[in-house]
C-alpha cells in the first residue's frame, strides 16, 4: 500500500512485529507466554539465542511470496537457507519426498511399475500447458477431475496420497473431484521451487519468521509507511456503516480504509475452525531424515484415518532460532475432535525423546464481509498448512477488494525502479 503511495499508518497493540505469526525471543518469554513458570533449564542454552515462530511456516521457493518479496525487495534485509528435505508418513514410517527422477526411481514409496507409470505421470505434468491443448492427452483442464487423472495412468491409493498431499500439498482429499488444473499447478509450482535449490522446494529466513513484517515494515517506512508498536486499539470509529477512525489511548486517527487481523474485530467474524500446534524442543535431528536439520514431514490423512494432513516443520540451531545443538519441532493440523492432543501423537511419536512441550490450540476465523460496505477489511487466521500459499491468496485478495484491482507484480518493480534506481536491480 505505501509502495501505492497511500499514507499508511501501521498500529500494533504488541511490544514486537508480526502480531500472531512473531519469533518470540529470548526463550524465557516462551515459557512466560505458556504459562510455564519455572523457566527454561540450563540446558537449554541462552535465551538470546532462541527465536521461537508461533505459527511454522515455510516459504516455497518459487511461490507467491518469494516474488513478492523480490519484486518489493524485501529481501534485502533478509537471509534465507534451503530447508534440506521433505519427508512422507507411510504405514508408520517416513520417506524422503523424491525430488527427482533419480530419486523416483529409487524411492522406497513405490514398486518398480508403479515408478515408471510415475514418471509418465510426471512427465504429462512438466509438459502440460493450458494454452496448448496439444499437450492435454485427452485430459480437459476444467472438467477432468483430478481422480480421473490418476486413473488415467494407473496410479495406486499410496502414490496418489504422496502426489496430493506432498507435492500438490492438499490439506484434505476434496481436490480429487474438482478439475484437475489447480491440481497441476500445484504439483508444476513443487517442482519449479525444487529445481531451483535442488535440496528440497522450501526455504527459510535466518533468525525466524518474525524477520518478514520486520523486512515490510522497513519497506513501508522508507516510502513514508508509520510503525506504532505496543498501541493499543480501544475503538473502531463508524459513520454511517463506514469505518472513519480508529481510536487508541484518548486520540482518533482518521482513516478511509482499515485491514486488521480478526482479533481486532471480533463481532465482524466467525469462527472455522481450530488448529492445534505443539511446539517441541529437541537436542536431536529428527530419526530417519539422514540427520538434517531442518526438514518437513507431512502426515497424509489416508494414513491416519483422519479428513485431515498432519504436518510437521523443523528447523534447528543453523538457522539462528535455537542454542548450539537444539532443534525446534512444530507438529500441527486442524482439530477434528475433542481431544486434539491425542490428534498429533503419530507426529510426536516421530520426534521422541522430547525435552520441551508448547501446545497452543487456536481457534481459526474468517470475516463474514468482504468489507466494501464497511472498508474494514479482515485478514483470515493463519492455517495449518506449513506454507504462505494460502496466507498470500489471502492478501491478494485483500488487496483486490481494496484497490479494485488485482494486485500488479510488475506495477510494483517500476515503482522500485522510481526510488531505487536501475543499478541495484
Amino acid at each position: 500500500m505505501s509502495v501505492n503511495g497511500k499514507k499508511v499508518l501501521h498500529m500494533d497493540r504488541n511490544p514486537y512485529y508480526g502480531g500472531e505469526s512473531s519469533s518470540i525471543t529470548p526463550l524465557e518469554e516462551l515459557y512466560k507466554r505458556f504459562q510455564l513458570l519455572e523457566g527454561p533449564p540450563e540446558s537449554m542454552g541462552r535465551g538470546r539465542d532462541w527465536n521461537v515462530d508461533l505459527i511454522p511456516k515455510f516459504l516455497m521457493a518459487n511461490g507467491q511470496l518469494v516474488k513478492m518479496l523480490l519484486y518489493t525487495e524485501v529481501t534485502r534485509y533478509l537471509d534465507f537457507k534451503v530447508v534440506e528435505g521433505s519427508f512422507v508418513y507411510k504405514g508408520g514410517k517416513i520417506y524422503k519426498v523424491p525430488s527427482t527422477e533419480t530419486e523416483a526411481l529409487a524411492s522406497n514409496l513405490m514398486g518398480m511399475f508403479e515408478k515408471r507409470r510415475f514418471r509418465k505421470f510426471l512427465v504429462f505434468v512438466a509438459n502440460f500447458d493450458e494454452n496448448d491443448p496439444k499437450t492435454f492427452e485427452g485430459v480437459d483442464p476444467q472438467s477432468t477431475s483430478m481422480r480421473e487423472v490418476y486413473r488415467k495412468f494407473d496410479l495406486g491409493q499410496d502414490v496418489i496420497d504422496f502426489t496430493g498431499h506432498a507435492l500438490a500439498l492438499y490439506r484434505t482429499d476434496d481436490y480429487l473431484d474438482q478439475p484437475c488444473l489447480e491440481t497441476i499447478n500445484r504439483i508444476k509450482l513443487y517442482s519449479e521451487s525444487l529445481a531451483r535449490y535442488g535440496k528440497s522446494p522450501y526455504l527459510y529466513p535466518l533468525y525466524g519468521l518474525g524477520e518478514l513484517p520486520q523486512g515490510f515494515a522497513r519497506l513501508s517506512a522508507i516510502y513514508g509507511g508509520t510503525y506504532m508498536l505496543n498501541k493499543p486499539v480501544d475503538d473502531i470509529i463508524m459513520e454511517n456503516g463506514k469505518v472513519v477512525g480508529v481510536k487508541s489511548e484518548g486520540e482518533v486517527a482518521r482513516c478511509k480504509q482499515l485491514i486488521c487481523d480478526p482479533s481486532y474485530i471480533p463481532d465482524r467474524v466467525r469462527k472455522a475452525g481450530q488448529v492445534i500446534r505443539i511446539i517441541c524442543i529437541l537436542s536431536h535431528p529428527i530419526k530417519n531424515t539422514n540427520d538434517a536439520n531442518s526438514c518437513q514431514i507431512i502426515i497424509p490423512q489416508n494414513q491416519v484415518n483422519r479428513k485431515s494432513d498432519i504436518y510437521v516443520c523443523m528447523i534447528s540451531y543453523a538457522h539462528n532460532v535455537a542454542a548450539q545443538g537444539k532443534y525446534i519441532a512444530i507438529a500441527s493440523t486442524t482439530v477434528e475432535t475433542a481431544e486434539p492432543e491425542k490428534e498429533v501423537e503419530p507426529a510426536l511419536e516421530l520426534l521422541e525423546p522430547i525435552d520441551q512441550k508448547f501446545v497452543a490450540i487456536s481457534d481459526l476465523y474468517e470475516p463474514i464481509d468482504d468489507g466494501s460496505e464497511s472498508q474494514v477489511f479482515c485478514s483470515c487466521s493463519y492455517d495449518a498448512t506449513t506454507h504462505f500459499e494460502t496466507t498470500c491468496n489471502d492478501i491478494k485478495d485483500i488487496y483486490k477488494r481494496m484497490a479494485g484491482s488485482a494486485f500488479d507484480f510488475e506495477n510494483m518493480k517500476r515503482k522500485q525502479n522510481d526510488v531505487f534506481g536501475e543499478a541495484d536491480q
